[in-house]
């Protein structure tokens, strides 16, 4: 009784999942490569009636790894149990999971690169043998329990592939990097997830939350909800462009998808720092915001749409973003350049 009910907790069910999240992956939208790889890996897999290899997805937040992890058991007709790196702090902490198993079942864990060392080696002969040590006692009287387990897969998503040690890595037959979207993708996604919520809407505004969603199904489901509550209480349901634009205007989320930190940011760096090069440290300490939250949450999408430039130097604007503020650049910032550094960056002139 007490097995059943773990595996019953650990299996995503379609009434617990998320309401907006594909069930099959022939209803995924983009990654057509990845698809195509796992679809081949799939159908030998069951073709031979052995257990799928271990996949590790790898990419920003918000691409669908979850996505494909519960999918994946789906298509292969296996049950799932779902773990998070975090949480696996001793070997102990990972041998329910194990034990558990059915056999050619799936184990997920998400954030795999936040496993101590200690639980990335226990792992290792259980990916590659099937089987693990449990040590019974302490001291002269331990003794070692060799325990057989079922095959079964292991599919790990990781938004830090490179923080994986090579030995986990290796041991992963399929390895699958997500990228970001492209803008008829995300206007697909839109569309079918407002079907999904019984909301009417027109191609422009599906179009119009497609381009302010950074690339991104998770922001592009979360920008569809606020509208469609947006709708509901300033309007009649529907949703048209103009109301996808009010709404967006509301949070402050322009056309291009930056929000006001973004904004405030680039502000600041142009502004303050006429332009750059800046240093991280003095740019948060002027914007009054902690440094790790620029780096990893506002700066990657200013660098992967052009409106920064990041050099040894410091930080730099870039011409796509004085266009995008609307800001005429500095006529002369070679003068400035040094004086704006920063605590982080390099001297223009070096001694």
């Amino acid at each position: 009784m007490a097995r059943e009910s773990i595996m019953q907790s650990q299996v995503p069910s379609d009434e617990n999942d998320a309401a907006l999240r594909p069930k099959r992956i022939a209803d995924m939208i983009g990654q057509s490569h990845v698809i195509a790889v796992l679809r081949i890996a799939i159908d030998a897999a069951k073709k031979r009636e052995e257990p799928l290899g271990h996949i590790l997805f790898d990419g920003p937040p918000g691409l669908g790894k979850t996505t494909f992890a519960t999918c994946i058991p789906r298509e292969m007709g296996v049950s799932v149990q779902m773990a998070s790196g975090p949480a696996l702090k001793a070997p102990k902490d990972i041998i329910p999971y194990l034990t558990n198993l059915e056999d050619r079942s799936v184990l997920f864990i998400d954030e795999i690169h936040r496993m101590p060392k200690a639980v990335e080696e226990y792992l290792y002969t259980a990916m590659e043998d099937f089987r693990i040590d449990i040590v019974l006692g302490e001291g002269v009287s331990a003794r070692t329990l060799n325990l057989q387990l079922k095959p079964f897969t292991l599919i790990g998503a990781t938004t830090r592939a490179g923080m994986l040690s090579g030995p986990l890595r290796d041991r992963f037959q399929i390895r699958e990097h997500l990228g970001f979207y492209t803008h008829a993708e995300l206007t697909s996604i839109v569309e079918t997830n407002a079907k999904k919520l019984k909301l009417q809407i027109s191609g422009d505004a599906s179009r119009e939350i497609a381009n302010r969603s950074r690339g991104t199904p998770r922001v592009a489901n979360n920008r569809l909800l606020w509208v469609r509550d947006f709708a509901m209480s300033q309007s009649d349901g529907s949703v048209d462009r103009d109301i996808v634009q009010r709404a967006m205007e509301m949070t402050g989320i322009d056309e291009l998808g930056l929000d006001r930190q973004d904004r405030r940011y680039l502000e600041t760096l142009m502004g303050v720092f006429a332009g750059g090069p800046a240093g991280i440290e003095a740019i948060a300490h002027t914007m009054n915001v902690p440094s790790d939250t620029l780096v990893d949450e506002v700066e990657p999408f200013l660098l992967r749409s052009e409106l920064i430039i990041r050099t040894s130097r410091g930080r730099c604007a870039a011409p796509k973003g004085y266009q995008h503020l609307k800001i005429s650049p500095p006529q002369d910032d070679s003068a400035s350049g040094n004086s704006a550094a920063g605590d982080d960056a390099l001297p223009l002139f070096p001694e």
